[in-house]
């Protein structure tokens, strides 16, 4: 069609998110293309810039949070927002994934917000922890997943930072419940498409889907949590996100917004795609003209396929062409320090296990659930306490739920097991620790 107009999704990762929106834009009559690093080239001569491929809008749909280098990420958006418009531009972008930029953007607001403090010494931020009482929540400024957010005690101490990244204390929201739930609310240019509740799983208060929570859909959107969901958007600036709320005794509260948030939960929950309306308005921004009912009709379908457009598939996010060795320096940290250590690869084992007295060291914890582990002969294994730890294998970061076991008699306190190692192909010749003499 001769009014058409093209979209681009800016995505280095392979993302169901990215595919469905591409395919909305198609489905709607214009073009996707999906900007990654095998197309993505910039050139400037004679004072002129020229971006190619061509694309008329871009959609920023960067994960900052998975990655050691968030800047090199954000100047890359950066870069590419004065040469095209973007939807979630990089300044708001990375007000929304700091989550205490986010606070301190929406405080003296018409958002409440929980209580926080963040202090650089770790004297004060002891000190201020009194104030929350008997338990506070724990989290690092910048995480995802659920990952780097812990639930601690008023006599435990904890680090102003959890590895190279600044964490800080948060009140801790709750109501009387069986299970502890959250909202989510998806926004997109003003208006909320979808909301699902999420519930934390067993033996865990964080409702995050990827850590095994269950959703349900919402038809009847609190009035109090939806204009605090779209007033909290609007106030960062961001074109699409997913807001996420918590109901106390007194009223709701606003815990983070995450302007990357994922789309199959929410589909799972209420049966409506975010794609079709980001695409919607990407189109829209560009000039593009668009039939709202066939907004409608394609949002009741996740399409996260193969797009037409796209040749061959990008690297699946997280499949690293790192090569690890059988052991390796890692870094490993919790919520009160951070230890450099040498650590074994088995591939045998489901689940990452980290030394009681390493454990102690870092601050790991606290223990949130009871796992069977099973041990050479003992079929029906022995049950260990599980923790959160935060494990760095080169550039790369690992949030894990981590099995506590004596292992002073073993050469090695930390094992990685596959819920990192999935992430890596491992050569048993190659060890860090292995004599001079050796290859």
């Amino acid at each position: 069609m001769d009014d058409s107009v093209s979209v681009g999704v800016l995505s280095l990762h392979n993302s169901k998110e990215t595919k469905a929106i591409l395919n909305a834009v198609e489905a709607l009559g214009h073009s996707g293309v999906w900007l990654r690093e095998d197309n993505l080239c910039v050139d400037i001569a004679d004072d002129d810039s020229t971006l190619d491929p061509y694309v008329d809008v871009i959609a920023n749909r960067l994960l900052l949070s998975k990655t050691e280098q968030p800047a090199e990420l954000l100047g890359l958006a950066l870069s590419l927002s004065q040469l095209r418009p973007m939807l979630n531009r990089p300044r708001n972008v990375l007000t929304a994934f700091h989550k205490f930029a986010t606070a301190t953007t929406l405080a003296n607001g018409d958002v409440r917000l929980p209580d926080a403090t963040l202090a650089l010494d770790a004297d004060r931020l002891n000190d201020e922890k009194a104030k929350y009482g008997d338990e506070v929540v724990y989290k690092t400024a910048i995480g995802t997943h659920g990952g780097g957010t812990w639930k601690i005690s008023a006599d435990e101490r904890v680090n102003p930072r959890v590895g190279d990244r600044y964490a800080f204390l948060q009140e801790l929201v709750e109501r009387d419940s069986d299970r502890h739930r959250d909202l989510r609310v998806y926004v997109v240019d003003g208006d909320i498409v979808a909301t699902m509740r999420r519930y934390a799983p067993d033996n865990d208060w964080r409702t995050n889907v990827a850590l095994g929570g269950s959703v349900e859909g919402v038809d009847d959107v609190p009035e109090e949590a939806a204009e605090m969901a779209l007033t909290a958007a609007d106030a960062i600036g961001l074109d699409y996100a997913g807001v996420d709320l918590v109901e106390g005794t007194d009223g709701w509260y606003l815990l983070e917004i995450n302007p990357t948030a994922g789309f199959k939960g929410l589909f799972e929950a209420t049966g409506v795609s975010p794609a079709p309306y980001v695409a919607k308005l990407a189109i829209e921004t560009a000039g593009g003209d668009v039939d709202d009912d066939r907004v409608a009709e394609l949002a009741q379908t996740l399409d996260d396929s193969k797009p037409d457009s796209v040749a061959t598939e990008p690297r699946p996010a997280g499949e690293a062409s790192a090569t690890i060795g059988y052991t390796e320096d890692v870094l490993v940290s919790g919520t009160s320090g951070t230890e450099r250590v040498v650590a074994k690869a088995d591939t045998g084992a489901a689940r990452t296990s980290i030394d009681t007295r390493l454990a102690a060291q870092i601050g790991a914890g606290p223990i949130k659930s009871m796992t069977k582990v099973r041990s050479g002969s003992v079929k029906a294994g022995k049950s260990r306490p599980v923790v959160d730890i935060v494990v760095g294998v080169g550039g790369d970061r690992h949030t894990v739920a981590a099995s506590l076991e004596d292992r002073g008699h073993m050469d090695y306190p930390l094992l990685l097991g596959r819920d990192i190692l999935q992430e890596y192909q491992v050569d048993v010749k190659r060890r860090v620790d292995a004599p001079d003499d050796e290859e």
